[in-house]
């Protein structure tokens, strides 16, 4: 009876511990994922700034010259100012 409960308690411990590692095994998979998606991302944003930062470096000194759409525009945000004698 004794070595029954001893093999039982042997498989209960090697079951829980295997879950355990397996557990361990599963989240440092999952943090290198999301590492690598934020490294992705992090490069992503790079781009786009060192792209911003060319454009910009390319239209330095350029006039641009933009008008506004009143139609898009709720009557909150624009008013157009009369002068009053």
């Amino acid at each position: 009876m004794i070595l029954l409960s001893i093999t039982g308690l042997f498989r209960t411990v090697l079951i829980i511990f295997g879950v355990l590692f397996l557990l361990s095994l599963l989240g440092k998979v999952a943090q290198a994922r999301r590492n690598m998606a934020d490294e992705k991302r992090m490069r992503q944003e790079d781009e786009r700034a060192r792209n911003l930062k060319d454009q910009v470096r390319q239209n330095y000194g350029k006039t641009t010259i933009s008008k506004i759409d009143k139609k898009n525009i709720p009557d909150s945000e624009y008013t157009d100012f009369e002068e009053v004698d």
